[in-house]
């Protein structure tokens, strides 16, 4: 009998990135109001991973950790792909999380939703960075899980309670 061999898996945590190439997946936990985006060359199955808090860097002092930042995350992390053989005109991004965790009657607070803001960010950078959006699981009020398969570009999203949908 012949051994299946199961991928390997990289755990991204929040505010980090990973890039790898297939036959790994790239797990990340936790998307609540923080965005994860996957960006998928298929051809060379270069793909990465980036689990960001925040939209906007230009608002903090504090910028050591860049992975922290969509505006900053996502060139970054471009940047390692292309170096590792992807090419640009080959990339799409799979973009999850993005959620309203907590609700407040307080107008001002609702108007402060970390996680729209986030996608938007996400939405924005990815437009000038050139990368269509191929597919999309935010907002709402639930956390999720992301898991991307760099073999062939699937992003599949776990959230308790709801089925296991693939974007």
């Amino acid at each position: 009998m012949e051994a299946v061999i199961k991928p390997e898996e990289v755990k991204v945590g929040i505010a980090e990135w990973q890039v790898a190439r297939g036959p790994w997946h790239l797990v990340t936990l936790g998307l609540g109001s923080c965005v994860g985006i996957a960006l998928y060359d298929p051809t060379s199955q270069i793909g990465g991973l980036a689990h960001i808090m925040l939209p906007d860097s230009s608002q903090f002092q504090d910028r050591g950790n860049r992975a922290k930042f969509a505006d900053l995350a996502l060139p970054d992390m471009l940047a390692e792909m292309l170096r590792r053989g992807a090419r640009r005109s080959r990339l799409a991004a799979k973009i999850a999380g993005g959620a309203q965790m907590f609700t407040s009657g307080d107008r001002h607070l609702s108007l402060l939703n970390i996680g729209q803001r986030n996608t938007a960010m996400v939405r924005q950078t990815l437009e000038e960075l050139g990368i269509p959006i191929i597919g999309a699981d935010t907002g709402g009020n639930y956390g999720r899980t992301m898991i991307f398969n760099l073999e062939n570009g699937e992003v599949h999203i776990r959230t308790i309670g709801r089925p296991v949908k693939k974007i």
